[in-house]
């Protein structure tokens, strides 16, 4: 009776639910979640939402021409770093619309944005094997603050796809890891005789091509991913290292090779370093002192990146969470690395890769690689002059930290339960009881928070929509007055370009009516070349001034034509 038996060593995770099993409640209500994430932003893309602007315009731009083959940008126009990727995925849909807007820019960022979630439910089940716990982080994933649903849906470069890439590749690293050739997997006695990873060596090594191709490829679209890249290659090392000398390495190095491939070819025959490029955006050269720095980064940073603030600011009762994250980071890393520790259990076998359990040692080395890859990403940014200069704009650069949140909250959802299973069963222990109750409120806190930032984005839903219909109203108008050229501010050119589908081309100035940084350089030269461009501007807006003032100055000189939120100058 007792032959097969062996007892659970302490510390270890457990058990998980059979392969194949129905899901039951915690399936319906995770299914439930995933569409009401998904769901909650096609309502904000239907209703114009999150605003948008002119970096955004210039992907669509850089979509158009792609999808009408006028041309293949490597990286963001008027930049040399940030790939184009997004205006790859919407050149399709555009040219399958037969032209560009503003919905078609964003269903690839929806799309990006479904997969992420599913990835993270499903590298949750991996890490912990906790339904439930997957079903916290689904429903706390499908919040949005202003600040998330700008990173997830604005199709402005890099941030939409840097999530879902980085739990893929923490995904493949644990299968990877856990299936690697000469452990047994618990489908070691099927009458094949063979295993569910090392039978099939072709699934095995498309994997290690995957993890290779998703590097590269994060390496060209935004550098920013990159703490996850290593730390998640450090796993790898870590357990396949002696695999990684032979096809499986050079099958990753191919296709990371491949990944990359648009900015080694760009720097091979440019000879540019974007590295340079991205020091330089980063606020590399500009200067920041550390007190403001360590606050940007520190304590408004994580509220706005993670998604706790509401739309660009965070009230100081929201500040709450950058005081748990350097504890969670502590104490996930410190519960990872005694899990890593302690022998594997199982020796010599290993759960088949497609069910949800995994080696203890493999799901505490990926938890440990997480916490690691948010600490650097972290770091990172309170050190750059960003943090200090632009911390709410900026906060945008913590996005990735969102991938492990499934290891951070791990500690915690594992406290509460434990003392609500003691609370439940009558069992007394001041100690457990206490610390559950703290867990279960930081729970309801997080939960709490967010869903509150995510109430507070949606508010600001019908003014933009209504700022797009002003919008909307200023290309009809231009259209009607037969204005092909114009001159306005940054943020006013590309976006008329993009709206108008190149029906009206503008060319930047600043407030002194002197030129501007044009991203596309062929739309200044277009300009100028025109007999008299229009100006436009935004009502009460300096340039507004500066060009009614011109008016008063030389009666005549110029027409005026105002609707609402809107002021055209037409030359004479």
């Amino acid at each position: 009776m007792t032959v097969g038996v062996r007892e659970q060593p302490r510390g270890a995770d457990p058990p998980r639910p059979r392969p194949g099993a129905r899901p039951g409640l915690v399936g319906w209500l995770t299914g439930l979640a995933v569409l009401s994430g998904v769901g909650y932003r096609l309502w904000l893309l239907l209703h114009a939402a999150p605003a948008t602007n002119s970096d955004e315009a210039t992907m669509g731009l850089a979509a158009l021409h792609i999808a009408r083959g006028d041309g293949f940008p490597v990286w963001f126009y008027g930049q040399q770093y940030m790939g184009t990727l997004e205006a790859y995925l919407a050149a399709p849909v555009f040219a399958l619309a037969a032209g560009p807007s503003l919905l078609g820019l964003r269903l690839p960022t929806l799309a990006l944005y479904a997969l992420f979630l599913l990835l993270a439910w499903r590298l949750t089940l991996r890490l912990t094997g906790d339904r439930w716990f997957g079903l916290l982080m689904v429903a706390l994933l499908a919040l949005g603050s202003d600040r998330i649903v700008k990173n997830q849906l604005i199709a402005g470069g890099g941030y939409p796809e840097m999530n879902a890439a980085g739990a893929a590749l923490a995904l493949l690293a644990v299968d990877l890891a856990t299936g690697r050739p000469g452990r047994r997997s618990a489908d070691a006695g099927r009458p094949d005789g063979r295993t569910a990873d090392t039978g099939l060596p072709g699934r095995r090594l498309a994997r290690w091509a995957a993890w290779g191709f998703l590097a590269g490829l994060m390496l060209w679209v935004d550098p920013l991913v990159l703490p996850y890249v290593a730390a998640t290659g450090a796993v790898l090392v870590g357990f396949c290292r002696r695999e990684l000398w032979g096809a499986a390495g050079a099958l990753l190095g191919a296709a990371a090779v491949l990944g990359a491939a648009p900015l080694l070819l760009h720097s091979l025959l440019t000879g540019r370093n974007p590295l340079h490029a991205v020091l330089a955006a980063s606020g590399a050269n500009a200067s920041a002192g550390w007190p403001d720095r360590l606050h940007g980064g520190l304590v408004l940073g994580p509220g706005l990146g993670m998604g706790f603030c509401a739309p660009g600011q965070c009230a100081t009762w929201q500040l709450w969470w950058a005081l748990a994250l350097p504890l969670l980071l502590a104490i996930t890393a410190a519960t990872a690395w005694r899990a890593l520790r302690i022998p594997d259990p199982n020796p010599a076998g290993s759960a088949a890769v497609g069910s949800d359990a995994v080696s203890p040692r493999v799901a505490a080395a990926a938890r440990l690689a997480l916490v690691l890859a948010a600490v650097a990403t972290l770091g990172a940014y309170t050190l750059s002059s960003s943090a200090g200069l632009t911390p709410v704009e900026s906060s945008r650069y913590l996005s990735c930290l969102l991938i492990s949140l499934p290891a951070l909250l791990w500690p915690v959802w594992t406290v509460a339960r434990h003392g609500l299973r003691r609370s439940a069963t009558g069992r007394r222990g001041v100690g457990s009881t206490l610390a559950g109750s703290v867990a279960v409120v930081l729970l309801a806190a997080t939960l709490g928070t967010a869903a509150h930032a995510t109430w507070r984005a949606a508010q600001t839903v019908p003014a933009t929509q209504a700022a797009e219909a002003r919008h909307t109203e200023l290309v009809g108008t231009l259209r009607q007055l037969g204005v092909r050229h114009v001159r306005a501010g940054y943020w006013t050119c590309n976006r008329l370009t993009f709206a108008s589908a190149e029906q009206v081309v503008c060319a930047v100035v600043d407030d002194t009516l002197r030129p501007g940084f044009d991203r596309y350089p062929p739309y200044r030269r277009e300009v100028d070349s025109a007999a008299a461009p229009a100006w436009v501007a935004p009502a009460g807006s300096p340039l507004a001034e500066v060009l009614d003032e011109r008016q008063r100055v030389t009666p005549g000189s110029l027409d005026l034509v105002t609707i609402e939120g809107w002021r055209i100058y037409l030359p004479r």
